[in-house]
């Protein structure tokens, strides 16, 4: 299992992610999948603060890290954290069948407008649940935690209410 989580955060790298997550999980690299930050150096190196030496970081566009992920499935060496910003992303990566298989962590979406709050740390809105449902259709599972030790919550619960 070299990917250990794929989450989608907003805040993308962030202690919560580092700390809570990759130690546990023994992670030693993050891949954050995001398109502007991949043409954005100096992002690069602020998400870099928050990232221990032990654990090596990389930006890639959706597309190149899409065209990485059997690779990183198949890399006993490395515990990889693949993070994304949004579940259009994540719907987006799912659309073709790139994440089949894969359980998808629901972290940090915060309140917006035309968002529900779901979970105190979830927020999503109609048209989000209804990607999530048609990734589900790829293939792909969805659940919220914001750490390892926190009671799972699949899809199906989060999104009873939408």
């Amino acid at each position: 299992m070299p990917i250990v989580l794929f989450r989608v955060d907003e805040r993308l790298i962030h202690g919560q992610v580092v700390v809570g997550w990759g130690g546990p999980l023994h992670a030693d690299r993050i891949v954050v999948a995001d398109d502007p930050i991949a043409a954005s150096p100096w992002e690069q190196e602020l998400y870099c603060l928050g990232v221990p030496p032990e654990i090596e970081a990389s930006f890639l566009s959706v597309d190149e890290a899409l065209a990485q992920m059997p690779g990183w499935r198949a890399d006993a060496s490395h515990r990889t954290i693949v993070l994304v910003r949004d579940v259009a992303t994540v719907a987006r990566m799912a659309a073709d069948g790139g994440l089949r298989g894969d359980e998808v962590n629901l972290g940090g979406i915060h309140h917006a407008e035309g968002r529900t709050r779901v979970l105190p740390y979830l927020h999503l809105n109609a048209d989000e649940v209804a990607q999530l449902r048609a990734a589900v259709g790829k293939g792909v599972t969805f659940s919220a935690r914001d750490l390892p030790g926190s009671r799972r919550v699949p899809l199906e619960e989060l999104a009873a209410g939408q």
